[in-house]
């Protein structure tokens, strides 16, 4: 049982995206997957790390590319990608309930 502790208590995944300002501001990963439609597009979705637990938080969607260590995100512009992102979101989050609820 201490294992399923440790899952939960993992440390969350910090980024830094640049406001309008230029200021940094931090970002919690919930989420990083790609698509199976050939184009091996990775996408990453994020939530302010400031959370006061009360609300939901808006989440943010961005395509992204590594090298190295370096992380380089893009807007999803397109509403055809956006659609095919927030089904894919959907259907993992989904998933992801339904495994927790099956391990309650």
């Amino acid at each position: 049982m201490a294992d399923n502790n440790q899952l939960h208590e993992e440390e969350a995944e910090i980024i830094y995206i640049p406001d309008d300002e230029g200021n940094d501001e931090a970002f919690e990963v919930i989420m990083r997957f790609e698509l199976d439609d050939g184009t091996d597009r990775k996408y990453i979705m994020v939530v302010p790390a400031e959370d006061d637990g009360d609300e939901e938080q808006e989440v943010f969607a961005f395509r992204y590319e590594e090298e190295n260590d370096d992380i380089q995100l893009f807007p999803i512009e397109d509403p055809a990608e956006w659609d095919m992102v927030e089904e894919t979101f959907n259907t993992l989050i989904g998933e992801f309930d339904e495994a927790e609820g099956d391990k309650a």
